[in-house]
């Protein structure tokens, strides 16, 4: 088994069922669901898997307690119905990768009694929805158990509050283990490969072809398509317009800014939600592997890759932590900052553009092109990437294909690095260093000894490649040769995550070691 460049394009087939456009988390699950149901699949992602939105999310599998207050509040069966959806997908998505999501315990602060009922009847109501999915009950707490609890937050004014429960996970490399999943059972999955055309049929004119070129080798290759899906979230119009221009835009974008602290400002393992900001917003408080995760906003944004945080969003974010954290922190002390940038579904087209991005649903919908038969899936969240891939799979073989439908198996299938493996055991060896052994754990899952062999195998592979860090020098050539990693980006960024919460140790990391991949092709 190999997930390197070299051997996808040993792959390249002249012809695909389907062309899946995109490797972000969407992109992903479509991958997976098609692989399963039998046919062949392509990927295609024009820079690195998850290398957009993807990775830059809150780190939260959950079911959207704002969404739900909206729904009862405007009595909205639309925003019920994605709660319910995303509450029940979100056990599945820990289930199908324990070493990548797992439960995470959150403290709304409730600084009246009202507040305290509002949110305990809430917070039950939650519960109550995911049902047989619940991952623990909630709670109410008072201010000695608040204490014990979160003895990082500040107690002035506050009464008490409410405990619950979601998930949280580690979001690039989730997506990257639903592509190797897809992989390992058939498809060819590329990254740095970016779409150049479209050929229709000169009859119906729907896509008989599909034209790219490889980013890194330069070349230009082409396969004939059953169907293509336009998985791209932010940049999904400028899919829809390449394969009909007359298409109206359908996408608005929304800024998600977020801010990076060390842990020993908000140290323990539970999460703070601020249900109340000065402007609307929810804000959450996140321990996230080491660090404490400040986040995000939701400001309309322009379409654009790799988006920077502005300052005013660092200094709102920090003005807001202290607010709340009993240990102030200065601007000096923010370790990273990033930003995605959120795809939001415009049900009203006329309307929608001058909308607040906090209002609009953020739901999904499958589209067919009458002309092209491009399909698209827009909107969504995370939670419910493997819901909206069934739903494309589904439209697509009714609508493009004109096939029965075929079962979706994606529910009770782990994805790479997900499959039943005894952590216990593993984390309590003697193998390596226990931090060493936790970071392979929670990046590589049932993988891990696997990386240690490889290591191994490799002279001083099996050696730090910095004092004071788990990663191993081996790791290097293992993430070229088995995830497809093709620069530093690449590896400190996603396959590791570390550039996301420690700018200059991001840096340090890569000073170390940058001729690793001097040359990948």
């Amino acid at each position: 088994m190999s997930f390197s460049r070299q051997a996808q394009f040993k792959k390249l087939a002249d012809s695909y069922d389907i062309c899946v456009i995109g490797g972000g988390a969407t992109g992903a699950g479509v991958a997976l669901d098609a692989t399963l149901r039998g046919y062949k699949v392509i990927v295609i992602e024009r820079g690195d898997f998850a290398s957009q939105t993807s990775s830059k999310s809150t780190k939260l599998v959950h079911g959207g307690v704002r969404y739900l207050e909206q729904a009862v509040k405007n009595l909205d069966w639309q925003q019920f119905k994605m709660v319910y959806k995303a509450l029940h997908e979100r056990k599945i998505m820990l289930q199908n990768a324990p070493h990548l999501a797992h439960p995470l315990a959150l403290l709304t602060p409730c600084y009246s009694w009202f507040d305290r009922a509002y949110y305990r009847i809430g917070m039950w109501l939650y519960d109550k929805i995911a049902g047989a999915t619940n991952l623990k009950d909630s709670r109410g707490l008072n201010k000695k158990e608040i204490q014990k609890e979160v003895p990082a937050l500040n107690l002035k004014k506050i009464v008490g509050g409410i405990l619950y429960y979601d998930g949280q996970m580690n979001d690039s490399r989730y997506a990257l283990s639903i592509l190797q999943e897809a992989e390992r059972l058939g498809a060819t999955v590329l990254n740095y490969t970016e779409l150049s055309s479209f050929t229709c049929s000169h009859k119906s004119l729907k896509i008989k072809e599909v034209l790219v070129k490889d980013l890194i080798g330069n070349k230009e290759f082409q396969f004939n398509v059953r169907a293509v899906v336009n998985a791209t979230g932010p940049f999904t119009d400028k899919i829809r317009k390449l394969a009909n221009p007359n298409l109206q835009e359908r996408m608005k974008v929304s800024r998600g800014a977020h801010i990076v602290l060390e842990k020993k400002f908000w140290p323990g393992d539970t999460a703070l939600l601020i249900p109340k900001t000065d402007d609307g917003r929810v804000v959450f408080l996140l321990p996230w592997r080491g660090y404490v995760l400040v986040g995000t906003t939701d400001d309309a944004d322009k379409l654009s890759e790799n988006p920077i945080i502005f300052e005013e969003e660092k200094t709102y974010l920090l003005e807001y932590f202290n607010r709340f954290a009993l240990e102030k922190a200065s601007p000096s002390d923010i370790k990273a900052g990033f930003v995605g940038l959120r795809p939001l579904l415009q049900v009203q087209l006329q309307t929608a553009m001058q909308a607040d991005t906090k209002s609009i649903v953020r739901d999904h919908e499958v589209e067919v092109d009458r002309r092209s038969k491009l399909v698209s899936i827009m909107g969504g969240k995370w939670t419910t990437y493997r819901i909206m891939a069934e739903d494309t799979l589904d439209i697509l073989e009714a609508e493009v294909l004109h096939v029965p439908k075929s079962p979706c198996l994606t529910k009770n299938h782990p994805i790479m690095g997900g499959e039943h493996f005894d952590a216990d055991l593993f984390l309590n060896s003697k193998i390596l260093t226990s931090e060493t052994r936790r970071h392979l754990y929670e990046t590589y899952g049932s993988l891990a000894p696997r990386v240690i062999e490889f290591c191994q195998n490799i002279p001083k592979g099996t050696e730090l490649l910095l004092d004071g860090l788990p990663y191993l020098q081996g790791e290097i050539d293992y993430l070229k040769k088995h995830e497809m990693a093709t620069c530093w980006d690449d590896v400190v960024n996603r396959r590791w995550g570390i550039g996301l919460r420690d700018e200059a140790l991001g840096r340090k990391l890569e000073d170390k070691k940058k001729e690793a991949f001097a040359s990948i092709s």
